[in-house]
């Protein structure tokens, strides 16, 4: 039976944030309660401790990679699982109070990884402005709305809510750059049904004292037509040399050769954490991914046509 939509959403803060306008998008969240957190791990906890339904928090940056504190807190701790993701552009705005123009600008508050992102607009425009660090793109959008500073590097969302002006917009030297967040839960109900285009995260600890351990993890999946479409290490802290890995896959845990999949990794890995099945975000429709078709004799109805055939074996039908 499904579970209770989640109404009460904790997510990455402070107020302002990609992170809040990521989970603005999502339609259950725009009429539940959001809840800004100090950090990953904080928001994470809520969640654990049931005082939020849901928790939004980065998972990867298509420049500056995966968001390590995440995967950190995935793999630690009370399991939890990834309902939904979301992908939003990373589009940074300048922004000021009203009444200051670019030519005015002297010091330009920003997050360090919005002003690297940002480095080549600021060297053409305000070559003799001084970049202040912030520990966050809302931080800066209130520095500028305080008169702490000229400008901030902000999201729009942040520009918008301390009503500051915007100054130039779509400043990233990276037009395309792309945030992906996770929409975590506690456990609970059966993931949503298979779409037919689905993701799978996992967590797999290989056995470190043999010999292919890695590339045993890898057929798993390949033998069964199973593309792999991100995989990232991270130290477990237990030694030097000692890793967890973590995995996204094409298909969904209902689907027979997904399932077959993670049944043979159970069997060689040290330990295998399931992170969800979860609808893979539209925005890869728009920017022209597809989901890569399984081989010949390895899709899904190949699968299910072969476990029907094995079945009326069992049963005794010859035919």
């Amino acid at each position: 039976m499904p579970g209770t939509p989640p109404t009460r959403f904790v997510y990455l803060g402070p107020e302002g944030t990609f992170a809040e306008q990521a989970l603005r998008t999502i339609p259950a969240a725009e009429h539940g309660s959001r809840t800004p957190a100090r950090s990953v791990g904080e928001a994470l906890d809520c969640v654990r401790a049931g005082e939020a339904d849901a928790a939004l928090v980065p998972l990867e940056n298509s420049i500056g990679g995966a968001v390590g504190v995440t995967l950190d807190e995935l793999a630690e701790g009370a399991p939890l699982v990834i309902t939904r993701e979301v992908i939003l552009p990373v589009e940074f705005v300048l922004a000021a109070r009203p009444g200051i123009t670019l030519d005015s600008v002297r010091d330009v508050a920003a997050h360090p990884q919005a002003s690297t992102q940002c480095r080549n607009w600021l060297r053409d425009h305000l070559p003799d402005a001084t970049v202040v660090d912030v520990l966050s793109n809302g931080a800066a959008a209130a520095g500028a709305a305080a008169g702490d500073h000229d400008a901030a590097i902000c999201a729009p969302i942040g520009a918008n809510r301390h009503r500051l002006t915007v100054l130039a917009d779509k400043i990233a030297d990276h037009q395309e750059a792309v945030t992906r967040f996770a929409l975590l839960s506690r456990p609970g109900p059966p993931p949503p049904p298979p779409t037919g285009d689905d993701v799978t995260s996992l967590a797999v600890y290989i056995a470190h004292d043999r010999v292919g351990a890695l590339l045993s993890v890898l057929m798993e999946l390949a033998v069964r037509g199973v593309n792999l479409t991100r995989i990232e290490s991270r130290p477990t802290g237990e030694a030097l040399g000692r890793y967890v890995f973590f995995l996204d896959c094409t298909g969904h845990v209902a689907d027979v050769r997904m399932g077959e999949a993670l049944q043979g990794l159970r069997r060689v890995c040290a330990d295998v954490r399931f992170l969800g099945s979860y609808p893979r975000h539209r925005w890869a429709d728009a920017a022209g991914e597809r989901p890569v078709p399984a081989p010949a004799g390895l899709s899904e109805a190949d699968y299910t046509d072969a476990a029907a055939w094995i079945a009326r074996l069992r049963a005794g039908e010859l035919s």
